[in-house]
């Protein structure tokens, strides 16, 4: 008996950045090309050490409330980004540190798009996980930088050379 092939997927990282839908919206574009699946992830962890102690408890989520908005953010954010493309999108949210959730879901994967914000003059700066996918994937792993902030309608300021400014 034979095992039904499966299509190869672009795995991508996806969070609330803008890098994160550029990439996104990068996946899906190459992926007919590739004859791949889009998969997008949202790794997510539970609050609880990062919410203070003292903190009255009505102030701290259960897990299935974070779980619950972990999944509405990636829905949303697929929705809003691909809007009638979403439907061809295979999205997966899955427990645990962003860099080692990715590096897992891409195991076997076609590529690992992610997005990165030039945080730097001088070129792209890899966020830790970013890094850290980059590091150890064991596939390619595409970085897709977030829009430029002239895209968006607004005038990049330089330094004044000729006035000795800079």
């Amino acid at each position: 008996m034979s095992v039904p092939a499966t299509r190869p997927a672009l795995v991508v990282g996806v969070d609330v950045s803008e890098a994160a839908a550029a990439a996104l919206r990068r996946a899906a574009a190459q992926a007919p090309a590739l004859g791949a699946e889009v998969v997008a992830v949202h790794a997510w962890e539970r609050s609880g050490p990062r919410i203070a102690p003292y903190a009255p408890r009505s102030a701290r989520p259960t897990p299935d409330e974070e779980r619950i908005a972990a999944a509405r953010l990636l829905a949303e954010t697929v929705r809003r980004v691909l809007g009638p493309r979403a439907g061809g999108v295979r999205a997966e949210l899955v427990e645990g540190p962003a860099a080692r959730v990715l590096l897992h879901r891409a195991r076997g994967a076609v590529l690992l798009v992610l997005g990165h914000s030039a945080h730097h003059q001088d070129g792209p700066a890899a966020g830790p996980v970013g890094r850290e996918c980059l590091r150890r994937a064991t596939v390619p792993v595409v970085a897709v930088p977030a829009p430029a902030v002239r895209d968006a309608g607004l005038a990049v300021v330089r330094p004044l050379r000729r006035a000795g400014i800079g």
